[in-house]
């Protein structure tokens, strides 16, 4: 019998946002933070044409995508590495980091694949409670250790929604020793309207310990092709380059990615209708006498206790598909107004049931 790692034995498979269908073929997916919106037709057409070259390897550098990002954010080009999505740059983040005795320190509950991916890499995760919805940043500064290599912020937070304001991040960086990476995981930022929440590229430039994650598979639409990016220092973009599989990021999500930067002002309105369908949402769902944190993402949390998954199974029953972490709560995307109001309706029947 083949002898495998024991951590595989305990850890937990990642679980992805499922799709729900009634008897009568209603299905409304609010359950992985997807786009609601097709890709643009110019994009669809750059990955037509790009589908011509999949007999070849795809770049294995993305230069094309590399320039491309670099001129876009303002950045130097050697401060950006590429992976298959934000979530395999923070693998390789960790891959980067791993040694025995390790600690990484992050927020929980915040993104669910931190710990899968702490104990892949065989670091050992250091959770810190929220404060209420949000970051408790001066507990995570607590937290800190000389065996602490790496710390994540999620911001805004996956799946709270809540986003860190600069004043108290900036406290924060402050107060982090300059040999500890922090990855401000800003998977969304283009929803962010708050001004006072920072944008992470302006604080990582006199930073070589901080790095900022980002990704093509929200705002841009293209969570099916898998694009994902780091801004740093050259010694962080450096390592992360280093521990990407080789040809990662495929011919078709460089060339859909290169084609959604050069239509980002078309993508920016379509983002600027979830944002407002987001405050809808959010508002009727108070109304309905539910307490709901501010959001800057593009979902909404409930905090339901034993609830969760009644009110998932309640939802499911309309159509409607919503994240449910079991005895803690409910992140449920935010859809085009169809979906939106086919999950208020099943929010305001499991409210008064």
């Amino acid at each position: 019998m083949p002898r495998f790692r024991p951590i595989l034995d305990t850890m937990p498979a990642y679980k992805p946002g499922k799709a729900v269908t009634t008897s009568d073929g209603r299905s409304y997916k609010l359950s992985s933070n997807e786009s609601p919106y097709e890709p643009l037709p110019s994009v669809v057409a750059a990955i037509a044409e790009g589908a011509r070259l999949v007999n070849r390897y795809p770049d294995p550098g993305a230069v094309e995508l590399t320039e491309a990002l670099a001129g876009r954010l303002g950045v130097p080009a050697e401060h950006l590495a590429l992976g298959a999505g934000s979530v395999t740059v923070a693998q390789q983040l960790f891959e980067s980091v791993g040694d025995p005795g390790v600690e990484v320190v992050y927020a929980w509950r915040s993104f669910e694949a931190y710990p899968l991916l702490a104990d892949l890499a065989g670091v050992t995760s250091v959770r810190v409670p929220l404060a209420g919805e949000d970051h408790d940043l001066d507990a995570m500064a607590e937290a800190i250790t000389d065996r602490t290599r790496m710390v994540f912020v999620c911001n805004p937070n996956n799946p709270t929604g809540t986003a860190i304001r600069e004043r108290e991040l900036v406290a924060f960086l402050d107060r982090v020793p300059e040999d500890v990476l922090v990855v401000l995981d800003e998977a969304y930022r283009e929803y962010v309207r708050d001004e006072s929440v920072p944008d992470g590229l302006t604080l990582y430039r006199d930073r070589p310990n901080v790095c900022v994650l980002r990704t093509f598979s929200k705002a841009y639409g293209l969570a099916g092709l898998r694009v994902g990016y780091l801004v740093g220092h050259e010694p962080v973009a450096a390592a992360v380059r280093k521990t990407i599989v080789p040809f990662a990021v495929n011919q078709l999500a460089q060339v859909a990615a290169v084609a959604s930067l050069a239509a980002e002002g078309e993508l920016l309105e379509r983002v600027e209708r979830v944002v407002k369908e987001r405050t809808r949402v959010r508002e009727a769902l108070i109304a309905q006498g539910w307490e709901v944190p501010p959001t800057e993402a593009n979902f909404v949390w409930l905090r339901l206790g034993e609830r969760t998954m009644d009110f998932a199974a309640a939802c499911a029953v309309e159509g409607v598909a919503v994240r449910p972490f079991a005895g803690e709560g409910a992140r449920v995307s935010i859809g085009d107004p169809e979906a939106n109001d086919a999950f208020l309706a099943a929010a305001a029947g499991f409210r008064t049931s």
